[in-house]
């Protein structure tokens, strides 16, 4: 028999019964990633979504690096792990993977997450909208999915209390000089750089990634040694600087701003930030520059575009915090069945960037 025939035989491959095999579901949000895990990962033990996380970081950070990491994913790919919910009232709850480790909310990834509970019927979906509840380590999220003729044709969620924790600080970061920034928190904490405010040679565009990149790293290294208010008012766990994010004006009629986030290790957010344009709308609202159930449109590197709005004030500990909407569109990229070979020198990965 001819090699060509054999290959039209058999197409398919099945590995040795001793390799873990794990099974994604793949997607993006506005560009951004996210490797949803189905099938195959060892069971998490705990009794909520952060002890879930501490247990995985713990003992199964290798299997973070396989997923994320080249040869299956790459220095700016995203995952989530699914878990039950924190109580019986919750639909499911999920841990976020990054290029660093875990994150404790991710808009972009709820925004898929709700389609995908549509796509998948894990939730009985209706014509119009549908509520599916999500707990992430910040707490729950309250996220609704329009549906029409049986396809969600966009997702909403709250965000948890988003708050500012400074306004107008700066710090001094060496062959940079001043940078201004605020401080907020949108599900995790961020340091936002207007553009307008500082004295920057690169804009928000795709031709400046790189620089994107090293600055906002030196930025959010320079502001976690410096800023000693990136505190959490009721949970230690959430109390890190995750990213900078820039923003800046729009080259594009109808949308109000831009968002470049720059976050965990060096990862570019190819969407605008669903916990970051939450932490904006609290910065906005703060400075009277938003009202209650006004919209603002906010574009990614991309171009892609999430609308952020303010829901209600709440007070959250010792701050005046809102509640914030993020809307956007999510889709699904591809079904994968990964393998991995316990004789594989790099079986948990590796990054070059």
């Amino acid at each position: 028999m001819k090699t060509f025939d054999r290959i039209q035989q058999k197409k398919s491959y099945d590995p040795p019964r001793e390799w873990l095999k794990i099974k994604t579901i793949d997607m993006h949000t506005g560009g951004e990633p996210l490797r949803v895990i189905t099938e195959g990962f060892p069971e998490l033990k705990g009794n909520s979504v952060l002890e879930y996380r501490r247990y995985c970081k713990e003992n199964l950070d290798h299997l973070r690096t396989a997923l994320m990491f080249e040869p299956r994913g790459h220095a700016d790919m995203y995952g989530c792990i699914l878990t039950p919910p924190n109580d019986d009232e919750g639909d499911f709850g999920v841990i976020f993977l990054h290029n660093e480790g875990y994150s404790t909310m991710c808009g972009h990834a709820i925004i898929a997450l709700t389609t995908l509970s549509i796509e998948l019927n894990w939730i009985d979906a209706k014509d119009g909208e549908n509520e599916v509840k999500i707990d992430a380590p910040c707490g729950r999220i309250m996220s609704y999915a329009h549906v029409q003729n049986g396809k969600v044709k966009g997702v909403r969620f709250l965000c948890v209390p988003s708050f500012v924790a400074g306004l107008n600080r700066s710090v001094e970061i060496q062959g940079i000089g001043t940078v201004t920034y605020d401080l907020a928190y949108g599900g995790a904490f961020y340091a936002y750089v207007d553009l307008d405010k500082n004295n920057f040679d690169f804009d928000l565009s795709k031709a400046s990634y790189q620089e994107l990149i090293k600055t906002g790293m030196q930025i959010k290294k320079a502001v976690m040694e410096s800023d000693e208010s990136i505190v959490h008012p009721f949970e230690e766990a959430l109390g890190f600087l995750y990213g900078t994010i820039f923003t800046g004006r729009s080259d594009h009629e109808n949308i109000d701003s831009r968002n470049v986030c720059i976050f965990a290790d060096g990862e570019v957010d190819r969407c605008p930030t669903g916990s970051g344009v939450s932490g904006r709308m609290a910065i906005h609202y703060l400075r009277n520059e938003i009202q209650i159930g006004e919209k603002m449109s906010i574009e990614s590197i991309t171009d892609s575009v999430f609308k952020g709005s303010v829901v209600e004030e709440i007070d959250f500990g010792p701050f005046n915090a809102v509640v914030p909407q993020v809307e956007g569109t999510a889709h699904i990229t591809g079904m994968h069945t990964f393998v991995i070979d316990p004789d594989d020198a790099m079986k948990y990965g590796f990054i070059l960037r």
